[in-house]
């Protein structure tokens, strides 16, 4: 990643009179966001804090994405183009980004897989914070981390059970069960998915 200085110093702040157009870019999903402008200030918010900051042209004045919705956009990364005069910001959205609802500003364009996977967290979270007397989900959060630790032993067995039947479908119901519980295990835990998906990026490498 590249600094916040660095990329102060070389960017072409004349050119949009002290704003740089920033294009905002899900990590994972690959999905374009929205379309905003920083200011220096903004940038070097975005990198103190963590999460994306910009500049209203409309009010004068910063404003971060997600401060009256709480739908924050995660800063992990951020890159100039070859004229250095645009930036494209990488980040972990933590709901929909436009105001309309919709997941991106340029409407809902796919389900894609990483939007599956931040509805069922999205749900996990209200069952933990929300109880509901019928929800297995919250059942699950009352019987506290062991009986969690349990389940998720017992669905990484039937995984394994299944797998040595090769049977594709089971194989696939199974795998969906132990998702499920490590999701609500990670939930306990207080540990955030994106945690865990900064991690797969760095053993990747």
């Amino acid at each position: 990643m590249k600094t916040c200085a660095s990329l102060i110093k070389k960017l072409d702040w004349k050119k949009g009179t002290g704003l740089i157009p920033c294009v905002v870019q899900n990590m994972y999903s690959k999905e374009v966001l929205m379309l905003g402008y920083m200011s220096k200030e903004s940038l070097q918010k975005t990198y103190a804090t963590g999460r994306v900051w910009f500049y209203s042209r409309s009010r004068k004045k910063l404003w971060m994405k997600g401060e009256e919705s709480g739908n924050y956009l995660q800063f992990l990364d951020a890159r100039d183009d070859c004229d250095a005069d645009t930036l494209l910001i990488f980040a972990a959205p933590s709901g929909p980004t436009c105001h309309t609802g919709n997941t991106t500003c340029f409407g809902n364009t796919y389900l894609s897989g990483y939007e599956i996977i931040s509805d069922l967290l999205d749900i996990i979270r209200d069952r933990k914070v929300n109880p509901q007397a019928k929800s297995y989900t919250s059942g699950l959060f009352k019987q506290g981390l062991d009986r969690i630790i349990q389940k998720v032993g017992e669905e990484s067995v039937e995984v394994v059970i299944a797998a040595k039947g090769r049977k594709k479908k089971r194989v696939i119901e199974e795998s969906v069960d132990l998702i499920f519980h490590l999701f609500v295990l990670l939930r306990e835990k207080d540990i955030e998915f994106i945690e865990v998906l900064e991690e797969l990026s760095r053993r990747r490498r």
